[in-house]
């Protein structure tokens, strides 16, 4: 695939992210109304539970509703989607260009939830027991993933490398 493909394909799949974010918090918010509800079950390991995150993924750094500080973690996002853009323009694989296009569509989702409402919506929720998971959203499940994609990629790039370089492993 051409660096144009690539940058393409991580693009569109940061949209289709972008995407799914904003519907899944729009259907929330206005469709089953979970703000009112608190949560609901879904499954014995899973609820939707609504959330207002001031923080960044998993509620983590978590501003306390400032303005300021709201607006230096979007700041802050915007400024990383930038340099991720960059370097989406310079994939040289499929993986790392979706990986690329996941986390800035989940990135820019929880952003325009930040300039829109002052907080990020979260509503997914893990649990088995007594053990529970931090209230996430499609946002945070792609910005996630698409980390944990790049990780993979470096770790099969530099197998890969280390194979070419001595032909005799593997």
């Amino acid at each position: 695939m051409t660096r144009n493909g690539l940058t393409a394909l991580g693009v569109i799949i940061g949209l289709v992210v972008l995407a799914a974010d904003q519907a899944s918090k729009y259907w929330v918010l206005h469709v089953i109304q979970l703000p009112e509800l608190g949560s609901i079950a879904i499954l014995p390991v899973l609820n939707l539970t609504f959330v207002e995150n001031r923080g960044i993924t998993f509620g983590l750094l978590s501003s306390g509703g400032s303005g300021f500080a709201t607006a230096a973690l979007a700041g802050v996002a915007l400024a990383v989607v930038v340099g991720l853009g960059i370097w989406l323009r310079r994939a040289e694989t499929a993986l790392v260009a979706g990986a690329l296009g996941a986390i800035c569509g989940g990135a820019i989702g929880n952003v325009l939830d930040r300039g829109r409402l002052g907080y990020v919506v979260d509503f997914i929720h893990a649990h088995v027991g007594d053990w529970s998971w931090y209230v996430f959203n499609v946002a945070d499940a792609a910005i996630v993933c698409g980390v944990a994609a790049l990780v993979l990629d470096s770790l099969i790039g530099r197998r890969a490398n280390s194979l070419a370089d001595d032909p005799g492993r593997g």
